[in-house]
């Protein structure tokens, strides 16, 4: 019997109401002695997580970065090494694109290159959407025999790129260096299949087109392609526990997550306050509700600490918009660590608390990294967090006589 045939097995139905709120990047590392959300005034989850089940969660596994889509997925409690979801998907789905069974699709992100080829910048100084939207404009003139050519806006600097029409493999490397001062880096075919190596000559070739595009534009113009992925399907919330899900999340990626295991996804404006009052509108209409804080990955990848602290500070005094609606389990955690001195995703296990009226209460004076060690949870992992709330919530039977 495999996790999910448990789960099945046991689930039963319950009136709690769950909530996760994931605080994207949560985690982080000291500057001065202090973490960022060491650093931050959090009156609200330093009382709750004196009150709740809490401790650390290792996101994959130990020593494991993980990216964003297998990070939510192990929260979600889908094992990330068995669900192998490329970001092309997840991007295309959160722009609500029609995709079809054998479409290949990619992240893209905009970039800017110097007057040599080589990157200068990643994401392009995180450019408006406008300016996005002007660029996918110019893309979609690009024509290629045989194939059809989709480019989405995301949001800033992101993109969804999606190829129709012959028979793909995702077996490809990505053109993201991951670093400056070098040029981006050619489609190269993982396998010696035919199809590998064709889909690989196309993508080089669409990329050729895209550098004559965009050369004279400021600052986007380059791209970088990451998550190449065709469209699978998965096991749902519903099939799986039963819930009846929805996410808030003001990122479109993360809407693609929600959407591929069934969860419904609400309209909203990104940003804590808009995403905070949405979730009061529709509260009562689902039993689980995923809540999604984007800034505080963003301000770490950008190295921002100070900033970093802000967004965790700005959720803490939204809190009690959540609190007074009295959700029957409350869990406050991350998919992944982006500490502002490291300027990327890190290995680092994840804050974490449950807060429930059967939760053991750790004592731990303030929610932070270093204070949780002493937590109930000790150290946890993502994929049993799902399984840990679903308990709190009596949403699980006993197993065995």
């Amino acid at each position: 019997m495999d996790r999910f045939e448990l789960i099945k097995m046991l689930k039963q139905p319950s009136d709690e109401k769950i909530v996760l709120l994931v605080l994207d990047g949560l985690g982080g590392l000291p500057q001065n002695g202090k973490t960022e959300l060491e650093s931050a005034q959090t009156p609200n989850m330093d009382k709750l997580a004196s009150q709740s089940e809490s401790g650390l969660m290792t996101p994959i596994i130990t020593g494991i970065t993980p990216g964003s889509g297998p990070g939510h997925l192990a929260l979600f409690g889908y094992d990330p090494l068995e669900f192998l979801i490329g970001r092309g998907i997840l991007s295309a789905l959160g722009v609500k694109f029609p995709i079809r069974d054998g479409d290949l699709a990619a992240r893209v992100n905009f970039a800017t290159l110097d007057a040599k080829g080589k990157v200068n910048d990643r994401r392009a100084g995180r450019i408006p959407d406008e300016i996005n939207r002007a660029m996918c404009e110019k893309i979609r003139e690009i024509k290629i025999p045989g194939i059809e050519i989709f480019i989405e806006t995301e949001k800033e600097h992101r993109a969804a790129l999606i190829l129709r029409g012959e028979h793909f493999s995702e077996k490809l490397s990505e053109t993201d260096p991951q670093k400056t001062g070098v040029p981006p880096l050619p489609v190269k075919a993982l396998d010696n299949k035919p199809e590998t190596v064709h889909t690989a000559e196309l993508l080089n070739q669409f990329l050729s087109e895209v550098r004559k595009k965009l050369k004279d534009e400021k600052p986007a113009n380059g791209i970088l392609l990451r998550g190449f992925a065709l469209h699978q399907r998965i096991p749902s919330f519903s099939e799986v526990y039963g819930l009846h899900a929805c996410a808030i999340a003001g990122y479109p990626m993360y809407r693609g997550l929600a959407s591929l295991v069934g969860m419904d996804v609400i309209e909203t404006e990104s940003g804590v306050e808009p995403q905070f009052k949405k979730f009061a509108e529709v509260w009562g209409q689902y039993d689980f509700y995923f809540l999604h804080i984007k800034y505080t990955d963003s301000r770490g990848e950008d190295g921002d600490f100070k900033a970093k602290v802000k967004v965790i500070e700005e959720v803490d005094r939204h809190l009690p918009a959540i609190l007074k609606l009295k959700p029957d389990v409350l869990a406050i955690t991350a998919d992944h660590s982006t500490p502002s001195t490291y300027r990327a995703h890190s290995w680092h296990p994840v804050p974490t608390l449950v807060s429930s009226k059967w939760a053991r209460r750790s004592g731990v004076k303030k929610f932070g990294e270093t204070e949780l060690l002493r937590g109930t949870l000790g150290t946890m992992h993502s994929m049993d967090l799902m399984l840990l709330v679903l308990a709190h919530a009596g949403k699980l039977a006993k197993f065995g006589a």
